[in-house]
């Protein structure tokens, strides 16, 4: 691996106070196993002084390069961006809290070297509070029982790959992009790692529950076909409800010769079906937002600066 040169993707998000320290670990690493290194900060649109930081350390560590995005366009894209200028043949990807070790990459990396394509880390004990844990659980579980790709339970971002695998994954030009999805859609031949997640060095995660909720769904709609087709099903399951309901009050007009009452369960019914539609529009809407995206064709994200990255490099198109 020695001869191969690496390169580390870290999305930054209000890591101005403890940014040094992850930079101390890597440092460690690098002079540990003597990494041709090329470590990338991405500033997803940081509310602290997180690129004054980044500009401050590839000052004393020349294998920085920084990245400014203009405003904050999420986790995902801000990965995607990092992943976009890299030059190494060995690339990892890691968060910038310190949840995932740089102390675990040369393990990781020796897999690469065993002739592996992918090596991630699957997250065998989260330290978070019980409610992200069952929410991220439940989340991992629904999306292998809809998805048409063989995604592992509980593995997140934290991966190193080799240049080909993140090239073809730069193919997919997707603008609402679920990476770890489509590390596993590209193939190649992959392993998973299981690690102990450490708590956050410092402060809150910057994924609040509605960024957290895009993700979900972005996973969800972007590798499965099975919510709308859910519709179809749904649709002819009301239609049997209907026709079977619509004899009931033939027969009784008819065959009884009695007067039919059903206000209640009229308004139930409708309430009911009601809100099946307005579920299926939603589904459908999901799907025609995410077209959407893709027809209009904007750049994934927009940088308003660059350390350590030539005129060349910056004119690539995202």
């Amino acid at each position: 691996m020695n001869s191969n040169k690496i390169s580390i993707v870290v999305p930054v998000y209000n890591s101005a106070k403890f940014l040094h320290e992850l930079l101390n670990q890597i440092e460690i690493e690098r002079n540990k196993n003597k990494w041709n290194l090329e470590l990338i900060l991405v500033d997803d649109g940081s509310k602290d002084s997180s690129f004054k930081k980044i500009v401050e350390l590839s000052q004393k560590y020349n294998y920085i390069k920084g990245i400014k995005l203009s405003r904050n366009f999420g986790h995902q894209i801000a990965v995607k961006t990092g992943l976009t200028y890299c030059s190494g043949d060995y690339i990892a990807i890691i968060d910038d809290d310190l949840q995932d070790p740089p102390s675990l990459l040369p393990d990781f990396f020796r897999y690469l070297d065993e002739g592996f394509d992918v090596a991630y880390g699957v997250r065998k004990k989260r330290k978070e509070s019980f409610v992200k844990r069952f929410c991220y659980t439940l989340f991992y579980r629904i999306l292998k029982n809809l998805s048409n790709t063989k995604i592992q339970l509980d593995s997140g971002d934290f991966a190193v790959m080799k240049k080909k695998v993140v090239l073809s994954m730069l193919k997919l030009n997707e603008k609402n992009p679920f990476l770890r999805g489509i590390r596993a859609w590209v193939g190649f031949k992959q392993i998973g790692i299981e690690y102990e997640r450490d708590a956050r060095i410092d402060g809150e995660s910057g994924y609040t529950l509605k960024k957290l909720l895009k993700i979900a769904t972005d996973g969800i709609f972007s590798f499965s076909n099975v919510p709308i087709r859910l519709i179809t099903i749904i649709g002819f399951i009301g239609l049997l409800f209907a026709f079977m309901y619509t004899l009931i009050l033939i027969y009784k007009v008819t065959v009884n010769g009695i007067e039919v009452k059903g206000f209640t369960s009229l308004v139930i019914i409708i309430s009911f079906f009601s809100s099946l539609i307005l579920i299926c529009l939603g589904i459908i809407g999901e799907y025609i937002s995410r077209i959407y995206d893709e027809v209009r064709d904007r750049p994934f994200s927009i940088i308003e600066n660059f350390i350590n990255i030539n005129e060349i490099e910056s004119q690539k198109i995202l």
